[in-house]
């Protein structure tokens, strides 16, 4: 037991631990362990004083619950279960703790990650964020219906961040001033020894929260109208934009945090360096994680032109300062802002990116360079993407396919002009979180044949090769399997009342609900094989519980549609007594980093069936992968990596390449399939026959968006019936094999075994070498 878990333990028998509630005991923890590393953070700040350092600012970062991360990370997990045990408690109890749900999906937690394994190998990195008061959302499935409510993520406190109101910085607004309060959380990296990151999160406040004068007045609203108008800034992630007032605060919020984090920056350049501004490249880099920081560009050179550097010299200053990366291949979600918005809200930021159009101009004007469809400020609109392209001096995708998606199409003229600036970093995902934590037995079984070196550099897992055909590791890896899905039926059974059988095969889709991941498809799927089995059709079937995990964005009317649809199907399914022992639909609620803990070291298939040329990367794919899944997937976003990892013979993948796909498209005509195809007219004619209710028309509208499209789209825009057979008998044999439980092991341990390029220790140190040079 190491020192500072075995005072831990003292301190436990002396506070009479178990007599606390439950929050009493996570704050007893939390805070002893922050109190004790104290020292080591402050000293890891002083540490990084005069050296250069990336910054990574992110609207996301997905942390999940920190108690057992940061236990692990630190070493002493296993001490203070024990210490616990000893008083009578379970550490288990902390399952109750919520998630710091300051994400929506893999943009965050893949910012999470890296701090992480930035920490973990000592790479200077230091993020900025917002320290939203609720997060996302928590989503109550109500009557089929998603529901928003409030996710107060710190209703227990919180115990792993330090307040430092020293350094809150002041943003100006148009139309009101808000102070930005950090909140520091260390990032305690693997192994000890100073390996202690930082995230800085902003909380918005009034400058003065409440008006003694207007109250006295009797002015009782206007007294704290400061207060609630400054706190509506950090109040929930992503607010909804489909309105005027909505897209204004999503604007607002991001100026908030770029224009906090540019003079917490410039402040601590100061402080180290001096005033010689053009030597900031020599002190950072920063690193914008997709389009929602990229006002810090024209925030940064507003305020050096505010401290005397001519407006030239500012841009060269920012134009070796900032790096891009891009999640997106699909051009509308690209952010692009209003200008009259941006003009009544930041006019002195949309003065700079005026002036940056006119660089531009002058810029290609000088080299010949046709700039159609690279303004950034473009028919009264200023997008985001042309002016990160513009600015920074280097642009990456996160996977291979995506990248060459983005050189030949999504950015191709920005290519075309600037080769040199693009590279990929495909996407990875921590092994410490993600297997070590969530799976111990795997993490056990692949310590001691190997040793514990793959966490921190998980390419040794190709020494277990040897053991792919050893019938005791085999038998081992499935015992594992089988343990952690009893573990997921449990915490299903405990949280949604449901009963599941561990022997069912575990088909698994877990990742944000959005049309183009196509849970649709899945849905469709499982109400065909239900049919078939009805029908006496499809009599080899293995019995398969197919589970889902999602959230829609609140404003996304179609999504929630296939939430409400997946929701019928599992009424209908799970009521049906015939089916009982062959078929379950589970959707679990408020889908988040802890439910994913218990789904991705139990799931026996991974979906993984984004519409080919759609998904940037995906992180959930090598969640599934790691943890010893084989993936159900499309040739797509960084499924082509784990494919070629993994092996054709290890995975069902089917489909068309995107290339193909984009080709055939021109010519999709899905309502000749649905009519010529009966078992495709089956299921689809469900939204509409009366099969399930539809009060709101849902369910007529995705009927309608797959036959017939909408103003903004095509007819079956994501290909759903296109590839539904294809998919379909894929699907099916992924479920015979599972028959060979013998040779199914054997597919999903060559699958953990060849994930090692999947880490984002591997990400991030491309980044440290070939971007942030630190």
């Amino acid at each position: 037991m190491s020192e500072l878990s075995s005072k831990l333990a003292g301190e436990l028998r002396r506070a009479d631990f178990a007599a606390m509630s439950l929050v009493e005991r996570y704050n007893f923890i939390s805070e002893f362990v922050m109190r004790e590393c104290r020292p080591d953070i402050e000293a890891a700040r002083r540490a990084l004083d005069g050296r250069k350092q990336a910054y990574y600012l992110s609207a996301e970062f997905l942390l999940g619950r920190l108690i057992y991360s940061n236990l692990y990370n630190l070493g002493i997990l296993s001490d203070v279960k024990a210490a616990m045990a000893e008083v009578g408690c379970d550490i288990a109890e902390f399952e109750e703790i919520p998630d710091a749900a300051l994400g929506n999906g893999g943009l965050g937690r893949l910012a999470a990650c890296f701090l992480d394994s930035a920490a973990t190998h000592k790479i200077p990195l230091y993020g900025y964020g917002i320290y939203y008061r609720y997060g996302l959302f928590r989503q109550e499935l109500d009557g089929g219906y998603q529901r928003e409510r409030p996710d107060d993520w710190t209703r227990v406190g919180d115990p792993w961040s330090i307040r430092r109101d020293g350094d809150a910085v002041t943003v100006e607004f148009a139309n009101q001033t808000v102070r930005a309060v950090p909140y520091d959380l260390p990032v305690f990296g693997y192994g000890g020894e100073g390996r202690i990151g930082n995230l800085r999160l902003w909380q918005a406040e009034a400058p003065e929260p409440f008006s003694f004068d207007r109250f006295n007045a009797g002015d009782y609203a206007g007294a704290i109208s400061a207060g609630e108008r400054a706190a509506r800034i950090t109040a929930v992630l992503y607010p909804n934009d489909s309105t005027e007032s909505g897209r204004e605060l999503r604007l607002c919020q991001q100026y908030f945090f770029t224009g906090a984090s540019i003079a917490d920056l410039l402040r601590r350049f100061e402080r180290s360096v001096g005033a010689d501004y053009r030597r900031l490249p020599e002190f950072a880099v920063l690193q914008l994680n997709d389009t929602h920081p990229v006002l810090a560009i024209p925030e940064l050179i507003r305020r050096l032109c505010d401290k005397g550097l001519e407006f030239d010299a500012a841009l060269l200053v920012a134009s070796k300062l900032f790096a891009y990366t891009n999640h997106t291949v699909m051009s509308e979600a690209l952010e692009v802002w209003d200008a009259d918005l941006m003009k009544s809200v930041i006019p002195e930021v949309l003065s700079v990116i005026k002036k940056l159009q006119r660089a531009l101009e002058r810029d290609f004007a000088k080299s010949g360079t046709d700039r159609q469809g690279m303004d950034i400020i473009d028919g009264g609109k200023i997008h985001m993407a042309r002016l990160a392209c513009y600015v920074c001096f280097a642009v990456n995708g996160v996977a291979a396919l995506h990248t060459e998606i983005l050189k030949d199409d999504v950015l191709a003229g920005w290519y075309r002009v600037y080769p040199g600036k693009f590279s990929n970093k495909t996407n990875g995902i921590t092994q410490r979180r993600w297997l070590g934590l969530a799976n111990p037995g795997l993490a056990d079984l692949i310590s001691g044949h190997i040793g514990e070196g793959w966490l921190y550099d998980l390419s040794q897992l190709e020494r277990m090769k040897p053991y792919a055909d050893d019938a005791g590791a085999l038998e081992a890896f499935a015992r594992i399997k089988s343990d952690n899905k009893v573990r997921l039926c449990a915490a299903i059974g405990r949280r949604m009342g449901m009963k599941l059988d561990p022997d069912f095969m575990f088909d698994i889709q877990a990742k944000r609900l959005h049309e183009y991941k196509r849970q649709l498809l899945n849905a469709f799927s499982i109400l065909d094989i239900y049919f078939g089995i009805k029908d006496g059709l499809l009599r080899d079937f293995m019995p398969t519980a197919f589970i889902f995990g999602a959230k829609s964005a609140p404003g996304y009317k179609r999504a929630k549609a296939i939430i409400r649809y997946i929701l019928s199907i599992a009424g209908l399914v799970n009521s049906d007594r015939q089916l009982d022992g062959l078929m379950k639909v589970i959707f679990v609620p408020d889908y988040n980093v802890s439910w994913g803990e218990l789904l991705f070291p139990a799931g026996d298939l991974s979906e993984q069936i984004s519409t080919a040329g759609t998904e940037a990367s995906g992180t959930g794919n090598m969640k599934f992968m790691l943890n010893g899944a084989p993936t159900l997937g499309t040739y797509d976003g960084a499924n082509l990596e784990i494919l070629e990892a993994s092996g054709e013979e290890n995975n069902y993948f089917f489909g068309l390449r995107a290339p193909e796909l984009r080709e055939l498209m021109e010519g999709y005509n899905p309502r000749a399939i649905y009519l010529r195809e009966p078992r495709i007219r089956r299921v689809v004619d469900t939204l509409i026959d009366g099969s399930f209710d539809d009060p709101d028309g849902g369910f007529a509208e995705l009927y309608t968006s797959l036959l017939d499209g909408a103003s903004w789209h095509r007819a079956d825009n994501y290909y759903l019936l296109g590839d539904f057979y294809a998919y379909a008998g894929a699907k099916l044999r992924a479920n015979h094999d599972y028959r060979d439980r013998v040779g199914w092991a054997r597919r999903g341990f060559i699958n953990t075994i060849s994930a090692g390029r999947f880490s984002s220790d591997r990400t991030v140190l491309e980044y440290a070498r070939e971007i942030w040079r630190v």
